[in-house]
C-alpha cells in the first residue's frame, strides 16, 4: 500500500480516481503546523530557531496520516509544485517524524504541473526528495513575516490607536495606493488647448487633422496655453487654403500576449468579467484540482500560481491543431512562438497557466461549470489559443497637411490605422486599465498636392489630469514591476488591505482610508526603509537566492534582524508629539487641505489663536485645536468628511462624528457617529443633565456603507419606525424598523425579520403583509430567510443553499452551517465552494444546528483573550501581513478553542514569565 498525500479533499478525490487500489490518498487541508502565538516562536537569540505547533486541525490530520501509514511501504508527497506547497510536505514529513511511524516506510516526493491521469502517472514515475532549498525560502520568509508583523504591529498599536497591523509586503502595497493619493492631492492642472480641422476632400469624404506645427516649429500636445494662442490659430485657419504635403503608408504588425502567469491572469479577469484577485484564484483552484466531465473527474487547467510563460511542447502542438481546425492554416505562424518573461525576479519554475487540453472548448465544457468557472476558463482558453497565433499585419497612414495663410504656414497631421489581416485579434486582445484606448479610424484615399477643403475648425479648452487611482488590476502590475512580493500572495495582500479598512473600493479604483494613510505616514517617517520599494525589491531577490542554494537563509534573516531590531527599538522612547507632528507635515495636503483665500490651513476656525493639529483618541485620528480644551474644536481628518461649510464640528464636536446638516424640521444638526456597535446616526446632542432625554439614533442597516450616509438618507434613517401598510384583517398598521438584530418589520406584537435583499428604507406594503402573514400562520416560529439555492450535494442529495445569518453569510445542506469567509461575495458563492465549507466544518465537528453551551476564552496574562490581540500578532503577520501565509492553500473555517494561559491556571502552578514582551503585543 501506497499513501498520497496531497493539500486539498477535492484534489485528492480526484487523484484517487487515476490511482488504482494500492494507492490511499489523503488531504492535508493545506498547513498542518504554524508558529504559535507567542513571544519566540521565532528566536532570533537561537539564530532564527522556529517554534512549530500542531494546530487543531492539523493534529487530526497527521493523526489520520500516520495510522495509514503505519500500514503502508511508501508515504507519497504529492503537495503542490512551489515553495508553499514544498513546505507542507516537509512539514507533514517533520510531524510524522516526530511520532516515529516512518520506520522501513520509504518517503518520496511528486509533483505534478496539472491534475489529469497522464500527468499524474508521469509524476509517479519520477519522485525526488523534498527540495530543502525551497523549505529554506518558505522557512525564511515565513520568519520575516513573523518578526515583522510580531514586532512592528505592537508599535503601531502604542503609538496609533486604531491602527491594526503592519506586514513586510502588506505594508509596501499600501504605500503604493497612498502615494498615488498623495500625487492626485498635490497635482496642479494644466491649461492646453487642441486645434483641430474637420477637412474634406474632393470626392467629399470627410476626416480630422490636429495642428503639429506652425512657422518651422513642432506644437507639441501642450503648448498652446492659452485662450488667445488658441483662437489665433483658429482664426488663421479660418482663412488658410490647405493641400495635401505627404501620404505616407507603412506595414506593421501586432504580436499577441504570452499565455497567463499568476499575476496577468489576476490583472486581465479583473479588466474582463469583473473578478478581484481574491476570486480569481479561488476561481483558478477549482479549475485546477478538477470538475466532473462526463463522468470523469478532470483537471481543467494546469497549477495557477506561476510566473513562468513558457508552455510544453505538446500544448504548444495542440493549440496549433486547434487553430488549423477552428480558425483556418493562414491563422497558424510558420514556427511555434516561444515566450520570456520580463517582470523582475521572475522564476519561470512552472508553465505559464494554460488549458490542461485545448481541444475542450469553451463552448463544450460551460455546461459543466458555473457562470463563474465557465468565464474564467474561457479566459485562459482563448488567451492560450492566441498566444500561438500568427500577428495581426496593420497598415498605418500618416498624411501630412500644410495651412497656407498669407506668409504663414500651418502643418497639421491626419492619422488612421487599416487591419490588413486580423490574426490572434480575430480571438483575443488584452485589455488596458488607464491607457487611452481609442478606436483606429480610417482615412479617405489621397495623394500628395491634393486640394482639401475647411469644414471647420474647432479649438478646444483642455487640462492636464492626474494619474488616476490604482484599480486592483493596475496595482499588482505595478507591485510586479518592482519586484514586490510574490505574484502568489498578491491577491491575500490586497485582500487584507480591505479586510483591515487600509483601503476601499470606490468605481473599480482603490482609494486609501484614513486610517490607511496614517499608517503609511507613520512607518516613512520611522520605518522608512522598510517600506522602500527597492529594499523590498532587494529582499525578494536575496530569498529567491534562498530557493536556488546560492544563500545560506539565516544569513538573510542576520543582515534583516540587525537593523530592524534597532528601528523598533529606537520607537520605544518616541513620544507621542514627535508621531503627530511627522504626520502633520506628511500629510498636510490631505489633512490640511489649502484654502481658496490663501489663509492658514492650520488656523483653528473657532478660536482663531491655536493651530490645528492631528490627535489621537479611541476612535482613531481626528484634527483637533492646540487650545484644547478652552476650545473643543474638532473634526475629521480631510475635507471630504468635513460638515456642510468645510470648517468641522466646531465647539463641542468629537473625533469620529461627521456632521451631515441640519433637520429642516427641528433645526437640529444630524451626525453620523462611530459607536460601539458600529456606525450609527444621531439627531441632536445628548444633554450632560441627569435624566435628560436621550437624543434620537438609527443605526446603518447591513450593507449600508457609511460613506454612502448623506442628510437625506439619514433623515429617512431617523423617521423610522415609518408605516408601511394596514393588516388585511385588523386593519392595525405593519411597522418598518431596524432593531438589534437587523431590520424587521411588525404588526402588534408579532415580527418578522426582513431579508438580505430587502431595504428597510423601500420596503412595500405587499412584501410587509406577505412577511406578517407567514409569520403569524407559522404558530409564531420567525420567517426565516429560505435563502439561495445553489445545487443538491452529490453524496446526500440535500439542497445546498446561502443564507443571510446573524453574524454573517452562511452555506448550508440543511444539517450543516458553514460562514463564509470574511470579504466573500454570497451572490458569487458556487456550489463547489460551498461543499468544500460545509465538508470542513463536519471535519472540524461544528456547524450543526444543536445548540451547546459556549465556554468563554481564557484571558491571558496581558489582560486579552488568546483569541483577540496578542494572537493576531504572533502569528507574526500570516495573517496580519497576508504576505506568505497568502499563497497557502484555503483553510477550512474551523473555530479553534483558545488556549489556557498562564493566567488561567493555579497559582501554584504558574511558571515565571520569561519575558514582557507579551504585554506589548497584547499593546499594553
Amino acid at each position: 500500500m501506497k499513501v498520497v498525500v496531497v493539500e486539498s479533499p477535492a484534489k485528492a478525490k480526484t487523484i484517487n480516481k487515476y490511482l488504482g487500489s494500492d494507492y490511499e490518498v489523503l488531504a492535508s487541508f493545506g498547513h498542518i503546523r504554524d508558529l504559535p502565538a507567542k513571544d519566540g516562536s521565532v528566536d532570533p537569540e537561537q539564530d532564527f530557531h522556529m517554534l512549530w505547533e500542531l494546530e487543531d486541525r492539523g493534529a487530526k490530520r497527521v493523526a489520520e496520516i500516520a495510522k495509514a501509514v503505519k500500514g503502508a511501504d511508501t508515504l507519497i508527497l504529492a503537495t503542490d509544485p512551489d515553495r508553499e506547497g514544498e513546505a507542507i510536505s516537509w512539514h507533514v514529513l517533520e510531524a510524522l517524524q516526530a511520532k516515529k511511524v516512518l520506520k522501513d516506510v520509504a518517503v518520496e516526493r511528486v509533483t505534478f504541473n496539472a491534475i489529469t491521469k497522464d500527468a499524474v502517472a508521469t509524476a509517479m514515475a519520477q519522485p525526488r526528495a523534498i527540495d530543502q532549498a525551497l523549505v529554506d525560502a518558505y522557512l525564511a520568509r515565513r520568519a520575516l513575516d513573523y518578526l515583522v508583523g510580531f514586532n512592528l504591529s505592537p508599535v503601531l498599536w502604542r503609538k496609533l490607536p486604531g491602527a491594526r497591523s503592519a506586514g513586510r509586503v502588506q505594508s509596501v502595497a499600501l504605500r503604493l495606493v497612498c502615494d498615488r493619493e498623495r500625487e492626485i492631492e498635490t497635482f496642479k492642472p494644466r491649461e492646453y488647448w487642441s486645434i483641430v480641422a474637420t477637412l474634406k476632400t474632393a470626392s467629399g469624404a470627410v476626416f480630422e487633422a490636429r495642428l503639429v506645427g506652425a512657422d518651422g516649429k513642432r506644437i507639441q500636445r501642450l503648448d498652446v496655453g492659452t485662450a488667445e494662442e488658441a483662437e489665433a490659430f483658429r482664426r488663421d485657419l479660418e482663412l488658410a487654403t490647405f493641400t495635401v504635403a505627404s501620404v505616407e503608408a507603412k506595414p506593421a504588425k501586432r504580436h499577441p500576449q504570452p499565455p497567463f502567469t499568476t499575476s496577468t491572469l489576476q490583472q486581465e479577469a479583473s479588466r474582463k468579467i469583473g473578478l478581484a484577485p481574491a476570486q480569481t484564484m479561488r476561481v483558478a483552484q477549482r479549475l485546477y484540482e478538477g470538475v466532473e466531465i462526463g463522468g470523469e473527474t478532470v483537471g481543467l487547467i494546469t497549477y495557477m500560481r506561476t510566473d513562468g510563460v513558457d508552455m510544453a511542447p505538446e500544448a504548444v502542438a495542440q493549440a496549433r491543431e486547434v487553430i488549423g481546425a477552428e480558425y483556418g492554416d493562414a491563422y497558424v505562424p510558420g514556427a511555434p512562438r516561444k515566450y520570456s518573461v520580463k517582470a523582475k525576479n521572475a522564476q519561470e519554475a512552472h508553465e505559464a497557466v494554460r488549458p490542461t487540453d485545448l481541444s475542450r472548448l469553451p463552448k463544450e465544457v460551460a455546461r459543466f461549470l458555473d457562470p463563474e468557472q465557465a468565464r474564467l476558463y474561457e479566459l485562459i482558453w482563448t488567451r492560450t489559443v492566441a498566444s500561438q497565433m500568427e500577428s495581426a499585419e496593420l497598415e498605418r497612414t500618416t498624411v501630412e497637411i500644410v495651412a497656407q495663410v498669407g506668409p504663414r504656414r500651418i502643418e497639421l497631421r491626419a492619422t488612421g490605422q487599416v487591419v490588413k489581416f486580423d490574426g490572434f485579434l480575430t480571438l483575443y486582445q488584452e485589455g488596458k486599465d488607464d491607457e487611452e484606448d481609442e478606436e483606429s479610424r480610417r482615412l479617405p484615399p489621397m495623394r500628395k498636392d491634393d486640394a482639401l477643403t475647411r469644414e471647420r475648425i474647432a479649438a478646444t479648452q483642455h487640462f492636464t489630469e492626474p494619474p488616476p487611482r490604482y484599480s486592483e488590476a493596475s496595482l499588482v502590475k505595478r507591485m510586479e514591476e518592482l519586484g514586490i512580493g510574490r505574484p502568489s500572495t498578491y491577491a491575500a495582500v490586497l485582500q487584507v488591505l480591505r479586510d483591515r479598512e487600509y483601503v476601499k473600493i470606490d468605481k473599480k479604483r482603490l482609494v486609501p482610508e484614513d486610517k490607511g494613510r496614517i499608517v503609511t505616514g507613520f512607518l516613512e517617517s520611522f520605518f522608512r526603509r522598510y517600506v522602500e520599494y527597492d529594499f523590498t525589491a532587494d529582499l525578494e531577490t536575496q530569498l529567491d537566492r534562498v530557493s536556488n542554494a546560492e544563500i545560506d537563509w539565516r544569513a538573510v534573516l542576520r543582515d534583516f534582524w540587525r537593523d530592524f531590531s534597532a528601528a523598533i527599538a529606537g520607537t520605544k522612547e518616541l513620544r507621542t508629539t514627535e508621531v503627530l507632528e511627522a504626520l502633520n507635515g506628511l500629510l498636510a495636503e490631505h489633512i490640511f487641505p489649502a484654502k481658496a483665500d490663501g489663509s492658514n490651513p492650520r488656523a483653528c476656525p473657532n478660536c482663531g489663536g491655536g493651530q490645528l493639529s492631528l490627535k489621537l483618541g479611541k476612535f482613531g485620528a481626528f484634527v483637533g485645536c492646540s487650545n484644547y480644551p478652552e476650545c473643543k474644536y474638532t473634526r475629521q481628518l480631510n475635507a471630504t468628511g468635513l460638515d456642510g461649510d468645510g470648517e468641522g464640528s466646531g465647539e463641542g464636536g468629537q473625533p469620529g462624528v461627521r456632521v451631515l446638516g441640519d433637520d429642516p424640521e427641528t433645526g437640529l444638526p444630524v451626525t453620523l457617529r462611530d459607536g460601539r456597535f458600529g456606525p450609527f446616526v444621531q439627531l441632536g446632542e445628548a444633554s450632560p443633565e441627569k435624566g435628560a432625554e436621550k437624543p434620537k439614533r438609527s443605526s446603518l442597516p447591513r450593507g449600508l456603507s457609511p460613506s454612502a450616509v448623506d442628510l437625506e438618507k439619514a433623515l429617512k434613517l431617523l423617521s423610522l419606525p415609518r408605516e408601511v401598510a394596514r393588516h388585511p384583517e385588523t386593519g392595525e398598521p405593519i411597522l418598518a424598523n431596524i432593531g438589534r438584530y437587523g431590520p424587521y418589520v411588525q404588526h402588534g406584537k408579532t415580527y418578522a425579520n426582513l431579508g438580505k435583499d430587502d431595504d428597510v428604507l423601500e420596503v412595500g406594503a405587499n412584501r410587509a403583509i406577505d412577511l406578517i402573514v407567514q409569520k403569524e400562520q407559522g404558530g409564531g416560529r420567525p420567517v426565516q430567510d429560505p435563502g439561495r439555492l445553489i445545487g443538491t450535494a452529490p453524496d446526500s442529495g440535500k439542497p445546498v443553499t446561502v443564507k443571510a445569518g446573524r453574524y454573517g453569510a452562511y452555506v448550508t445542506d440543511g444539517e450543516i452551517n458553514a460562514t463564509l469567509p470574511k470579504g466573500a461575495d454570497a451572490e458569487a458563492v458556487t456550489l463547489d465552494e460551498a461543499l468544500r465549507l460545509i465538508a470542513a466544518r463536519r471535519e472540524a465537528g461544528g456547524g450543526t444546528k444543536k445548540k451547546t453551551a459556549r465556554k468563554a476564552p481564557a484571558k491571558t496574562a496581558a489582560g486579552k483573550t488568546a483569541a483577540g490581540k496578542t494572537k493576531a500578532a504572533a502569528k507574526g503577520e500570516a495573517e496580519v501581513s497576508g504576505d506568505e501565509a497568502a499563497e497557502a492553500k484555503p483553510k477550512p473555517a474551523a473555530r479553534k478553542t483558545p488556549a489556557k494561559s498562564a493566567a488561567a491556571k493555579p497559582a501554584a502552578k504558574k511558571a515565571p514569565a520569561k519575558k514582557p514582551a507579551a504585554k506589548s503585543v497584547a499593546g499594553e
